[in-house]
């Protein structure tokens, strides 16, 4: 949630910025917060002025009281009463101008920073990287769906039987390569000062609202309406929600945190052949990387996050491209992200496999997540995190890139955590 009064007090700067993301109905949005916020204000200048005056009424009565003066005490007190019932309006009043004012601001998205090129969608992204060589398998390669099946690694028909599309089911080797991915990935976090969570699967709504996820993906989210609460997209909620409401010390921060998740996305509107086999699913792994920061840090830790995604992608030996993500590609709540896609050779595309964001101190107002800065003030700390990373697709493309006419091979970084070197088809 942005800032009021650094939108008020760089309203034209942040204008310029949120244009990139394209959407023409934000300066109007802007224009009713600051009306908003103007008549807060206002009201809150005014239940001063009443507090003032009410303060001074109440030293008064002690006065004639004490001189004796007992009628204009009593007509004073009355004055008082009469003023407490008016500062109550007040406060009703002021929180209904707060609440109205919140309720514009849960509409705005973030302020893309100043790196962020314009762009109307993905194909308006920048790549910025790219590394490794991509795979020429020929004609006869298979897509991941039918190596899936013709190796026995996962049933997506049996999935759809107990639960539903977008549910699959791994098996054998295809479970163990899953469980591989993840401990992989935890290890690799660990060795890079991540301290691992298992956070809960489930939130409420508190912490839905603090990252951002509500009310922006409502629709996309799986709601338990009995308990009111939500199955959680990415780890990245519970994670962050931890430092919801507390005050951190400098010495504490960066905080650095990993955590794995099977994440649940409703996925709403996906079809046609880019969502086959584990392209797009409404539950998958993943292991989550945050960071809490310092303002003055994050853009540094930024690039370290990113570095840490490269060097996942380089180990795993798949081909990937990095992409800063244009203003009508960002996220409700990031300011900058960058996207890591490996190469599928069979499908002939590219997969999305990570993004790695800094959120600024969008999330933190939400969350009002602070910490003590040396003048003994308090100040919103930078969140960001990453994917590091998302399983189907990797998973799709280890799968297609490494196929052999005699099995697919396994990369070395996953044949100590796999204990097998290659998969052969079952007889």
């Amino acid at each position: 949630m942005l800032q009021t009064n650094i939108l008020r007090e760089n309203r034209e700067d942040i204008l310029r910025r949120l244009e990139k993301r394209g959407d023409n109905n934000l300066r109007n949005l802007v224009a009713e917060v600051l009306n908003i916020d103007k008549k807060k204000r206002e009201k809150q200048a005014e239940s001063d002025a009443l507090l003032a005056e009410m303060n001074q009424a109440s030293r008064e009565i002690g006065s004639l009281m004490k001189d004796g003066k007992r009628e204009e005490a009593e007509l004073a007190k009355v004055k008082v009463a009469e003023i407490k019932a008016k500062s109550q309006e007040m406060k009703q009043e002021f929180a209904a101008l707060e609440e109205a004012l919140n309720n514009v601001l849960y509409q705005i998205p973030n302020v893309p920073d100043n790196a962020v090129p314009a762009g109307k969608s993905e194909d308006d992204n920048e790549e910025i990287y790219s590394e490794g060589e991509i795979p020429d398998l020929g004609e006869n390669c298979k897509p991941h769906w039918d190596l899936a099946d013709d190796y026995k690694l996962i049933d997506f028909q049996t999935g759809v039987k107990i639960t539903g599309a977008g549910f699959p089911l791994y098996m054998g080797k295809g479970a163990k390569l899953q469980r591989a991915l993840i401990n992989f990935f935890l290890d690799e976090a660990d060795k890079s000062g991540y301290e691992e969570l298992i956070p809960p699967f489930m939130v409420n709504k508190e912490s839905g609202y603090g990252t951002g996820q509500l009310p922006d993906k409502e629709g996309q989210m799986y709601h338990v309406t009995e308990d009111d609460l939500y199955l959680i997209p990415t780890a990245e909620v519970p994670i962050t929600n931890v430092y919801r409401d507390v005050i951190l010390n400098p010495s504490d921060l960066p905080i650095k945190h990993c955590g794995y998740s099977p994440c649940f996305r409703r996925e709403a509107g996906s079809y046609g052949k880019d969502v086959r086999g584990l392209n797009r699913l409404h539950q998958f792994e993943k292991v989550e990387i945050v960071q809490i920061s310092k303002p003055e840090d994050s853009y540094k830790l930024l690039d370290e996050m990113v570095e840490h995604v490269k060097g996942l992608l380089k180990k795993l030996e798949l081909p990937y491209r990095v992409l800063r993500l244009c203003g009508g590609d960002l996220g409700f709540a990031a300011a900058i992200t960058y996207d890591f896609e490996v190469y599928s050779a069979a499908q002939k595309r590219w997969l999305e496999v990570s993004s790695v964001s800094n959120f600024e101190a969008f999330q933190s107002n939400r969350l009002k997540c602070r910490y003590r800065s040396e003048e003994k003030k308090t100040e919103l700390v930078h969140t960001l995190n990453g994917s590091a990373m998302a399983l189907p697709r990797i998973m799709a493309a280890l799968l297609e890139n490494n196929q052999k006419e005699d099995g697919i091979v396994i990369p070395e970084a996953l044949q100590e955590y796999t204990r097998f070197s290659k998969i052969e088809k079952k007889k």
